[in-house]
């Protein structure tokens, strides 16, 4: 995303402009579009040395690159909209690896016709949520298909960070024994979707819990316990990303679920309409996998920090051959968690 200014007597009509094909030419609306608004927001060192690429400085350590698209649908809901999403949800993928996140890359596909006012707000959200987290967005790329053949605006973000020394976490390092633990309440973030998709109106609102999770993961790995994995459950919900982890590391887990908050308007909504909160989308909520020793104080110094007040120890880790994924449930009995067959909710992040 080249950022030199061009020369335009005529400013960016933002208030009233759409996308146009020549927004992805190459030529002079091009260059006006990226000049006036996506440098002006994401505006910082890197960015403004105007080249196709970054130029950054050598990083110490082992890297680590994560790569995320986001196609949410509405692109505005209650809590965020794609925007700070495409910049929370690929911070939180390097973050889980234990990675202090460095810098991000924003790669736009714009439809013809997409109001320039929606765009602006939404390169407006990107660029509040990169300087609250303190990663820039340092470089780009815009293009523009045809009316029809898009749905307003599709981001794609790619993510570097560096791993502390001494750190290493994988979803092959759960042993049985260790305590499985979570941030906060789950299934916020999809059924904000989904009520704003649907027009649902419920007693109280439903808010996205999208957040930047590096700082919370920080302040776990500070606290000196023996970390094994880091998950964010976001598409298939805490269900599915426990069994991903149950196989990788080919161990069985129980739940417990007294011990796995859900709000109550999320859990009032998820019942009318047949859903299991357990596979509802996350995206700022983490899983914990931690040595059983190391529980407790993992579990105190996360619920010092804002993002994890709710934090909980929601289960085990067992030694099953099956890899099996089970929860005992409020009533004293038992049941399987399995994998979510299908999309509970299509077009969440």
């Amino acid at each position: 995303m080249s950022t030199v200014k061009p020369n335009y007597t005529r400013p960016l009509d933002v208030k009233n402009g759409r996308v146009e094909m020549s927004h992805g030419s190459g030529g002079r609306a091009m260059a006006q579009l990226i000049s006036e608004l996506f440098a002006a927001e994401f505006d910082n060192e890197y960015l403004a040395q105007g080249n196709d690429g970054a130029l950054l400085p050598q990083a110490s350590g082992r890297l680590v690159m994560s790569c995320d698209s986001h196609v949410v649908s509405p692109l505005f809901f209650a809590g965020g909209d794609i925007g700070c999403l495409s910049v929370h949800g690929t911070i939180n993928d390097v973050a889980m690896m234990g990675a202090q996140p460095l810098y991000l890359s924003a790669s736009f596909i714009l439809e013809e016709g997409f109001p320039l006012a929606d765009l602006k707000r939404i390169v407006e959200s990107m660029a509040k949520a990169s300087r609250e987290a303190g990663v820039p967005i340092v470089t780009g790329d815009t293009k523009v298909v045809e009316q029809g053949k898009g749905d307003g605006v599709f981001i794609t973000t790619t993510g570097l960070g560096v791993v502390r020394e001494g750190v290493h976490l994988s979803g092959n390092l759960a042993c049985p024994g260790d305590k499985i633990l979570l941030s906060g309440s789950i299934g916020d973030h999809g059924m904000a979707i989904l009520s704003q998709r649907e027009n649902l109106s419920f007693d109280a609102p439903i808010v996205s819990d999208t957040a930047a999770l590096h700082g919370l993961v920080a302040t776990m790995l500070d606290s000196g316990a023996q970390l094994r994995v880091l998950r964010d459950p976001t598409r298939g919900g805490l269900a599915t990303t426990l069994n991903e982890i149950a196989k990788q590391s080919g161990v069985g887990m129980m739940l417990h679920e007294s011990a796995i908050a859900v709000n109550p308007h999320v859990a009032a909504a998820c019942e009318f309409l047949g859903l299991d909160p357990l596979y509802v989308a996350n995206e700022g909520k983490l899983i914990a996998i931690c040595a059983q020793k190391d529980a407790q104080r993992l579990l105190e110094a996360m619920r010092i920090h804002p993002l994890a007040r709710e934090a909980s120890i929601i289960g085990e880790v067992m030694q099953d051959a099956h890899g099996f994924v089970q929860m005992t449930t409020r009533l004293g009995g038992c049941r399987m968690v399995d994998w979510l067959a299908g999309e509970q909710l299509p077009r969440i992040c």
